[in-house]
Formats: C-alpha cells, sequence, structure tokens
C-alpha cells in the first residue's frame, strides 16, 4: 500500500438493505436519513475528483430545499443522485445496471406495486458496495 492509499478515508463496503430495513424501524425512520447522508458524501469522494460535480448533502435537501419546492427538488435530487452513481459505475467498468431509470422504474412507478422503492434501496446499496470497493482498491 503507498503512502497516498494510507491517507485516503476508506470507504464503507458492506450496506445491507435488511440491517436498513431492520434501523429504519429501531429508529423511526431516522435511519434512512443518516444512511442516505452517507451516501451522498461518499460519492462526492468517489466521484468528484473525475465529474467535477458535487452532491448536496442529503439532510439540506431532505429538510430544506424539497419541503420549499413541494417535493421537486427531491425529485430533482434523486434523478441526478442515481444518474451520477450509474456514470461512476460505467467509469470504473463496474458490471452493474444503475441510474437515473432505476429510479424512475423501480422508485417512482415501482412504488405502485409497494415493494418497488425497497427493489431500488436494495440495487443503490449494491451499486454503492461496488463503487466503495473500486475506491477503496484504486483510489
Amino acid at each position: 500500500m503507498n503512502n497516498q492509499q494510507t491517507m485516503r478515508r476508506m470507504l464503507k463496503t458492506d450496506r445491507s438493505f435488511l440491517m436498513y430495513f431492520l434501523l429504519s424501524l429501531v429508529t423511526f425512520g431516522i435511519y434512512p436519513i443518516i444512511a442516505f447522508t452517507t451516501i451522498s458524501e461518499d460519492i462526492n469522494t468517489i466521484a468528484s475528483q473525475y465529474d467535477g460535480k458535487k452532491t448536496m448533502n442529503y439532510c439540506i435537501m431532505f429538510f430544506l430545499l424539497s419541503p420549499l419546492t413541494c417535493g421537486i427538488y427531491g425529485i430533482y435530487w434523486f434523478h441526478t443522485f442515481s444518474d451520477r452513481i450509474g456514470n461512476e459505475l460505467r467509469r470504473r467498468n463496474c458490471n452493474y445496471e444503475f441510474g437515473a431509470v432505476t429510479w424512475w422504474l423501480w422508485c417512482v412507478l415501482g412504488s405502485l406495486i409497494i415493494v418497488g422503492p425497497f427493489v431500488y434501496i436494495y440495487k443503490l446499496f449494491q451499486a454503492m458496495n461496488l463503487l466503495c470497493a473500486s475506491y477503496n482498491q484504486y483510489g
């Protein structure tokens, strides 16, 4: 391991949908805010040096901008957030399909069959686990 890798923070690679679901119940919905905040910070750590973008912190979006825009900014945030993760997966040659379409199909349309948002979160965690493992290994 070279000096640059020892100075870099290792990102979490063991996100689990089951733990997310159970902790969401136990904390009465507080854990999802923490989980999405961490993921929004992690994607900035992983991708910002390559795409020059910065995903807004989830808490600011959730508590301030989304309510002020009657939820419209939340839709925009999730679309761009999911698209950015998909772009980084492709840039790193990770063989996993994820992007804005995943959010629209599973989280929005999939909510009609109840389980769609859960599938989206599962796929999001898998995508972020792959990205974080790639970042931990290659930077």
